[in-house]
């Protein structure tokens, strides 16, 4: 019994240290040596808040951060999801939200697409305020309600039958910061795809090298 336990556990251990190697510790360090392109700015310490609030939310779960190249489908362009996402894209996210779902629409590029930070606001409070077919779960806990807005206040924009009677739906921080975050989410500035493809061939042929 010893005899046949011994060659399956080191055949899982290798198989796990294979998989480590090629999907943690080698795309890790690709993304180190990446530089961060002229027009992609650093998170700001509010849109850094809000994406701990699209982490803690499960956004990924449903959602996907990395738009397709057309050689694999022609549906993320039709879309006007952006161009093909490169790794330069993803120097300022730790950890990268990348998703392996699509429930809903790719978002890398959703700052672009829809900067309204209202837009933002009513969706996240009752999605089926904007879309009436959505699924998406609604996030009223990120608001407050009010009997009268104060000074300050981002009061949310309501269709009068998702208005609580008497009441003000107003965003708390959270709410904001998440819109901060998805506003600061656009990559749409161009990439030189022949320079890359060119330095991920140079990156191949190092690790061959070793």
């Amino acid at each position: 019994m010893m005899n046949r336990l011994l060659p399956i556990a080191v055949g899982a251990i290798a198989i796990l240290a294979f998989a480590t190697l090629m999907l943690v510790i080698l795309p890790g360090i690709q993304i180190r040596i990446e530089e961060a392109p002229a027009g992609l700015q650093p998170y700001t310490a509010q849109e850094l808040a809000g994406r701990q609030q699209y982490v803690n939310l499960g956004c990924v779960y449903c959602h996907s951060q990395q738009p397709r190249s057309h050689e694999q489908t022609l549906a993320d362009a039709a879309q006007g999801w952006g161009r093909p996402s490169v790794a330069a894209d993803y120097v300022y996210d730790r950890p990268h939200q990348l998703g392996t779902m699509r429930t809903g629409p790719d978002l890398l590029n959703v700052g672009a697409r829809l900067p309204s930070a209202d837009w933002h606001l009513t969706h996240l409070y009752q999605p089926r305020a904007i879309f009436d077919w959505s699924n998406m779960p609604a996030f009223p806990f990120l608001f407050e309600e009010k009997a009268q807005a104060e000074p300050g206040d981002m009061v949310v924009k309501l269709p009068p039958e998702f208005r609580p009677d008497g009441k003000t739906i107003v965003a708390r921080q959270p709410a904001l910061d998440l819109v901060a975050y998805l506003q600061s989410l656009d990559r749409s500035y161009p990439v030189d795809n022949e320079k890359n493809a060119v330095r991920d061939q140079g990156f191949a042929k190092r690790l061959e090298d070793r």
